[in-house]
């Protein structure tokens, strides 16, 4: 499915929840992406699959999901690995401009940050994945999206996720993390 429709796929799946729970070991979760990252994003990922551009659709889409953070009850639960802090998408201008977003995120009253840092022991295999409430968790390879709805299946993604949740830095330490990679990327 082209990303554009993909995008709106996935806005109705957020505005349904009342949880959303999402690891992302090396991005910025879409939700959280400042324009000029979604561009660099979706540049590489054009790059990778070929065919017709659907950039601007695209980024304009992901930024109308994430009025989702604004409206309604939902909670955000969002684990971001360290690695993703470094990982420069689109050069040092848009990873200060991104870092500095996550900062105003985490004043989002129903938005919880974590970090897992770089040194964290090795718990579960990185890859990144949302939980929908406790229905559905959506999952991406570089090929295909995998949608999980078995409640066994379900239940090992909530215990993933508190695993890596009981390692992130939360708060202050998160906002520290997040400001050492903006001042890294300030001074190359």
């Amino acid at each position: 499915m082209r990303i554009p429709q993909w995008q709106r796929v996935i806005a109705k799946m957020e505005a349904k929840a009342q949880l959303v729970r999402w690891f992302e070991p090396g991005v910025i979760p879409g939700l959280l992406q400042t324009p000029t990252y979604i561009r660099a994003v979706l540049e590489t990922v054009e790059a990778l699959y070929g065919g017709p551009t659907v950039i601007q659709a695209s980024l304009t889409a992901r930024l109308e999901r994430q009025n989702v953070l604004y409206r309604g009850r939902h909670r955000f639960h969002f684990l971001i690995g360290e690695q993703a802090l470094y990982a420069t998408v689109g050069g040092p201008e848009v990873m200060i401009e991104q870092m500095d977003r996550l900062l105003v995120a985490m004043a989002l009253p129903r938005v919880v940050l974590g970090v897992v840092p770089l040194h964290a022991h090795y718990r579960i295999p990185l890859m990144n994945f949302t939980i929908f409430d406790r229905k559905m968790v959506q999952a991406e390879t570089i090929t295909a999206q995998l949608t999980v709805t078995q409640p066994r299946e379900v239940a090992m993604y909530e215990r993933a996720f508190t695993a890596l949740a009981e390692q992130a830095a939360v708060g202050d330490r998160a906002r520290d993390l997040i400001r050492a990679a903006m001042d890294r990327h300030r001074d190359p």
